[in-house]
């Protein structure tokens, strides 16, 4: 059996794991699924059509599986997907997602959510993610992996964050933030590329190059975007090595609408 405390209520449709702990004082409603090795704090909601995976630790008062913050939801079956070895801290609110998207709000494996950290519907969120307090996501934004959000980050709903970029304290994303860049401001300007960052992820001397070319590319000498894609293009023949990554801005830009455009 789970070891559920006396007081939490879960409903006897929930599915959950016999590794699963439940604090007390927590609800889990009946559309519920938690994987093994997973600890759900007190003082808990988890409802709506939500399924977490393994080994993730859930701290008190956070409101997981709540319906949008959308008036033209409608009680559409929308889903929040958890994935494995996640810390999510107090006070976060994930929302399901809406039936305006694809449906569901996904978060990967591997990510650090600090406090008061909110997901509304049909956010998008990678792996290996560190939020810190307060970031607040609204709807439909897309976060690549190894992204790093300042405390108090706020991101306008549809914006894209790409891979490995990183926000400083109180940032406000109005544009998509490519994959590297590290940004500040209100609204958020861009201010290097995320390079130590990148040597910790054991990226080699070589790649860091070519992500620094990418970074005077788009900001340094004065290019139009298409320009600026071009010359990129070009740095998989210089350096072969770096391919994925070049791979990986390109399409990142390709999908930036020219409505919203990039960080500048």
């Amino acid at each position: 059996m789970s070891a559920i405390h006396a007081t939490a209520v879960v409903d006897s449709k929930a599915e959950l794991d016999s590794t699963v702990t439940v604090g007390p004082y927590t609800v889990i409603g009946p559309h519920v699924r938690i994987g093994a090795g997973t600890t759900v704090g007190p003082h808990v909601v988890i409802e709506g059509h939500t399924t977490i995976g393994n080994d993730n630790r859930i701290f008190q008062f956070s409101s997981l599986g709540a319906i949008p913050q959308d008036k033209k939801y409608a009680g559409e079956p929308c889903e929040l997907i958890i994935g494995d070895r996640n810390t999510v801290r107090e006070f976060c609110t994930f929302n399901i997602g809406s039936p305006g998207d694809v449906g569901v709000t996904r978060v990967g494996n591997d990510n650090w959510i600090m406090a008061y950290v909110h997901l509304a519907h049909d956010c998008q969120v990678g792996n290996n993610t560190i939020f810190a307090n307060n970031s607040q996501l609204a709807g439909h934004v897309h976060v690549g992996d190894w992204v790093i959000l300042g405390g108090f980050t706020v991101v306008h709903q549809f914006v894209r964050i790409g891979a490995h970029s990183m926000t400083a304290m109180c940032a406000l994303l109005f544009a998509d933030l490519p994959p590297f860049v590290m940004c500040q401001g209100q609204p958020a300007a861009a201010r290097s590329m995320n390079y130590e960052g990148l040597r910790r992820r054991g990226f080699s001397p070589e790649r860091i190059a070519a992500v620094k070319a990418m970074h005077k590319a788009l900001y340094r000498d004065d290019l139009t975007l298409e320009n600026a894609r071009s010359r990129i293009a070009g740095l998989v023949d210089e350096t072969p090595e770096a391919a994925t990554d070049v791979e990986m801005m390109l399409s990142f830009l390709e999908q930036t609408s020219p409505q919203r455009g990039i960080v500048r």
